[in-house]
């Protein structure tokens, strides 16, 4: 067979235009070229060996044309051919002979096999139809079915060993080509012999609810066995699982079982069972059957509401909203129904005031909310317990320990302490003689904060002043000292407007009035000389502080007894050296604001706070109150005020 190609097209003319077609090598085509006229030739393509789809359904070829010039130049395209399919193979098994068993009391609709064939054609010539060959009989196809797409042969009606024990079966695979190709396959099929009747089992009466209370060996249900075969096949055994809490009793009669309880019953652990009876024949092979049974175990009272926690702390910002939710606890109890209800209380009190003044609770969900506003100076932390209790006979109960903490917010602004305020006015008066040099002191603002942190943090600023050259002060410690040398030309009187503010997100502060007035031959004092050899003082004392709890501790590895003594000796020694007839008058803050300055009488084992500008026997002995250092009860001067504030 000839196919005429598209000739090439070159633009020059003579030796210059297309002299040669090339076709790519190949086994089924050649090409030649025929002259149409003296400068038109036309490349045709010739089939010289047949073609075979099944074993290549393409070929793809390269024609490439040349012209004579120099240099030589070329031209190309792609050939494609499609090989198309005719019916030339016909179909074929898997296998010639296909052979199986099949039980006698196999149900209909059951598989039996499927043959399956194949044919290399595509298309049309492909499908397959299958059906029985003529030599298959009548009763065969009764009891046979053949599916005709698929070539699946189910059990169509009953087979019974005793009347055929074998079966052989021909089916044909033919085509659907134009002129249709077939092959043949057997099917032998050979007939098992079975025990082909199943015991019977017949639950003649039983409880659907028990109580998960019950003792072990209740009946739960009679159970009756029967098997309509004869001899060994219908000798039968019954059985149950043994991963239940559930056993069969025999009873006296042959057939008759009674389903007890084996131990006791867990709802929490298991609230439904599904018992299954086994009753199995002694036949070969041998047959059984199974029986279900659902029991449901009903709830008793006999677990205690859980909290979700051994205990629970919980933190509130002081200022609180009274009503708002502050937190909330969680229980839960396993039971189920009334028993699994539950109900918050609280039965308790706090501080020697009633719980129910502080807190109130939702019975329902457990919602603690607040009676009241909290005050972080007033109370800090405290504790107290819920109860849970459910609705169960009898009524169970547990309770938890419940943790609050007072968070401190800044709500409380600086107070002045020292220089004492004289008239209940807020202006302070000072004198300084004219000779003054730059840093002379003038004096010393003290104020203290009763919030924490940050927020008792306090800072010192000049606000106002009518000379802004003349004073600074010190931010941290509050010291009010001259920044030059003071002249003529200075007014006798200078008005300072001191800002004391604390380092809260929103800052409180307090302003104070300070009026210094000049005076003419007063004689100037360095203080700063002073509080240094008072510092010099503090540390020797610090040093002989050290060696004497080290002497303290060291006596305590060796007796309880001798420590005591000791301590007691010491403590007498202690107050005869440091604070014989002295007054406790006066506690003073070393920076004016949180940081304090203190020391540690060892044999009492009590702080003292001693400031730097106090003599060492001038010293106030504290005492702790959670986190709160409490001053004792002691008579201030009125020229003196004192102040202890400290917080961990």
């Amino acid at each position: 067979m000839k196919f005429l190609l598209e000739p090439a097209h070159d633009r020059d003319v003579g030796i210059n235009s297309i002299q040669l077609y090339q076709l790519s090598e190949n086994e089924h085509f050649v090409l030649v070229v025929q002259d149409m006229t003296e400068d038109n030739t036309i490349p045709v393509l010739i089939l010289q060996k047949p073609l075979d789809r099944e074993q290549a359904q393409e070929h793809a070829l390269l024609l490439t044309a040349f012209d004579g010039g120099e240099p030589k130049r070329s031209g190309y395209f792609n050939i494609v051919i499609s090989v198309q399919d005719i019916n030339d193979n016909a179909p074929y098994f898997e296998n010639d002979v296909y052979k199986l068993s099949l039980k006698e009391n196999s149900p209909i609709g059951t598989f039996v096999v499927k043959v399956n064939a194949s044919d290399l054609d595509e298309g049309v010539n492909s499908e397959i139809t299958f059906f029985w060959d003529n030599s298959v009989k009548s009763h065969v196809k009764d009891t046979f079915s053949l599916d005709n797409q698929s070539g699946e042969i189910k059990v169509k009606g009953m087979l019974d060993f005793e009347e055929i024990q074998k079966y052989q079966i021909n089916v044909i695979a033919s085509d659907r080509g134009s002129v249709p190709l077939s092959t043949q396959c057997t099917v032998i099929i050979e007939i098992e012999d079975v025990n082909d009747n199943i015991p019977e089992i017949d639950v003649t009466s039983s409880i659907e609810i028990l109580p998960e209370d019950v003792a072990p060996g209740t009946t739960v249900a009679l159970i009756t066995v029967t098997d309509r075969d004869s001899g060994v096949n219908g000798e039968i055994q019954c059985m149950l699982d043994n991963d239940l809490p559930f056993g069969l009793k025999s009873a006296v009669r042959d057939g008759m079982y009674s389903l007890v309880t084996k131990f006791n019953l867990d709802r929490e652990t298991t609230s439904q069972y599904t018992i299954s009876i086994k009753a199995k024949d002694k036949g070969t092979p041998s047959m059984s059957s199974t029986k279900n049974i659902t029991v449901t175990i009903s709830d008793i009272n006999d677990n205690s509401p859980k909290f979700s926690q051994g205990q629970y702390s919980f933190y509130i910002l002081e200022n609180n909203v009274p009503g708002a939710s502050v937190f909330a606890v969680n229980a839960v109890d396993i039971d189920e129904n009334e028993n699994s209800q539950l109900t918050y209380y609280f039965k308790s009190t706090s501080f020697d005031k009633p719980l129910y003044s502080l807190f109130s609770i939702n019975s329902q969900n457990g919602v603690i909310y607040a009676s009241r506003s909290f005050d972080f100076e007033e109370i800090k932390n405290f504790t107290f317990l819920v109860f849970v209790k459910d609705h169960g006979i009898p009524t169970l109960k547990s309770n938890v320990t419940i943790n609050v903490f007072v968070l401190d917010q800044n709500d409380n602004s600086p107070v002045i302490l020292s220089p004492r305020i004289k008239d209940g006015f807020e202006e302070i008066e000072e004198e300084i003689p004219r000779n003054a040099k730059p840093g002379h002191f003038v004096t010393k603002i003290r104020a203290y904060d009763a919030d924490v942190g940050y927020n008792a943090l306090l800072l010192f600023l000049i606000e106002e002043t009518s000379d802004s050259s003349l004073f600074t002060i010190q931010p941290n410690t509050g010291e009010v000292r001259t920044r030059r040398h003071l002249t003529d030309a200075d007014s006798a009187v200078q008005k300072l407007i001191i800002l004391v503010k604390d380092h809260g997100r929103v800052s409180f502060s307090t302003s104070v009035a300070l009026t210094v007035t000049i005076v003419e031959g007063m004689e100037s004092l360095e203080v700063s000389d002073i509080q240094t050899t008072k510092y010099d003082e503090e540390n020797s004392f610090t040093f002989y502080l050290i060696i004497s709890l080290g002497f303290a501790s060291f006596l305590l590895v060796f007796s309880i007894l001798t420590f005591f003594l000791q301590c007691c000796r010491k403590s007498n020694d202690f107050t005869r050296k440091y604070l014989n007839d002295v007054n406790y008058s006066e506690v003073n803050v070393n920076n004016g604001s949180l940081c304090h300055s203190f020391q540690y009488r060892a044999a009492e084992k009590a702080f003292m706070f001693v400031g730097q500008d106090l003599e060492t026997g001038s010293a106030v002995g504290v005492d702790c109150d959670g986190n709160t250092l409490i001053v004792p009860d002691f008579q201030i001067p009125s020229n003196q005020v004192s102040a202890v504030h400290s917080n961990s």
